[in-house]
């Protein structure tokens, strides 16, 4: 496994290309509304990027000539896990909403998701929300040189089936800088104390996909959109990390967010 340590200049970069991504989701929230399509939102974001940032979006073509992924942004609804392709469905009240950004800013990239809700949803599936995005949380507080990469899987999966969800596990984080992918392999879930251990320079992405019923997905026929075997709701939400000589820094922090520091502390102590 080889893993890239960046250089302050390079972290700048990706600094730049994180806050980018977050931007973007931050411009897209007023558009999410019952009765958009989810090619509308593409639309929308593909010209933000191409003609407002000048950023490059880095899933339109990504896979290569046999079978690339033909939007420039992933849209998963409802039971959708990951990779949904962006179509002509509207969104209706109720659904629930994954957008997975990832910008290239001068060669580097920035990858970030968040979920969103389509008017009132029902109260489980708030839950699901609410539990998902502290899952990320805790996994990000997890983060800092001398820890391994089991200490992150293992806390999500702990917080994940403490309230009695289950972790996907055939998709995780990934190690991200020049490359959209790399190494190291970022599982959520697993034994802490087990796995790389985490080094200062470090830039991955912590991504955790958290299933309302089992855990079981599969890949439709485009082979991109995965969905839970059941058909019951799946969340998701993303920030491309760095490891810091003392910890961590979030790359793609929305300026919406809470202290994650705070967040993390809170939750933690309720486990």
């Amino acid at each position: 496994m080889t893993v890239t340590i960046k250089t302050p200049q390079e972290l700048e970069k990706m600094r730049i290309a994180g806050r980018l991504a977050a931007e973007l989701l931050e411009m897209i929230e007023p558009h999410v509304v019952a009765g958009v399509t989810t090619n509308e939102l593409d639309r929308i974001c593909h010209e933000y990027m191409t003609q407002h940032q000048g950023t490059i979006p880095a899933t339109l073509g990504y896979g290569g000539p046999k079978n690339p992924f033909p939007k420039s942004i992933c849209t998963s609804v409802n039971h959708v896990v990951c990779h949904g392709i962006p179509t002509d469905k509207p969104l209706k009240e109720g659904d629930i909403l994954n957008i997975d950004v990832t910008v290239i800013k001068d060669g580097y990239h920035g990858d970030t998701s968040r979920m969103f809700k389509i008017g009132k949803v029902a109260p489980f599936a708030e839950r699901l929300i609410q539990i998902t995005q502290e899952c990320l949380y805790l996994g990000i507080k997890a983060v800092k040189p001398g820890a391994h990469l089991g200490d992150i899987g293992a806390i999500i999966q702990q917080h994940a089936e403490a309230h009695h969800y289950t972790v996907v596990r055939e998709y995780c984080g990934h190690g991200i800088g020049r490359v959209f992918h790399e190494d190291p392999q970022v599982l959520h879930f697993g034994k802490a104390n087990t796995g790389m251990i985490l080094k200062a320079g470090m830039t991955f992405t912590i991504e955790p996909m958290i299933n309302l019923g089992k855990r079981d997905v599969k890949l439709l026929g485009d082979h991109w959109t995965v969905v839970t075997k059941d058909h019951k709701l799946s969340a998701q939400f993303e920030h491309t990390i760095a490891v810091t000589e003392t910890g961590y820094e979030i790359l793609t922090l929305r300026s919406e967010e809470q202290k994650t520091e705070d967040r993390g502390r809170k939750i933690e102590n309720t486990n």
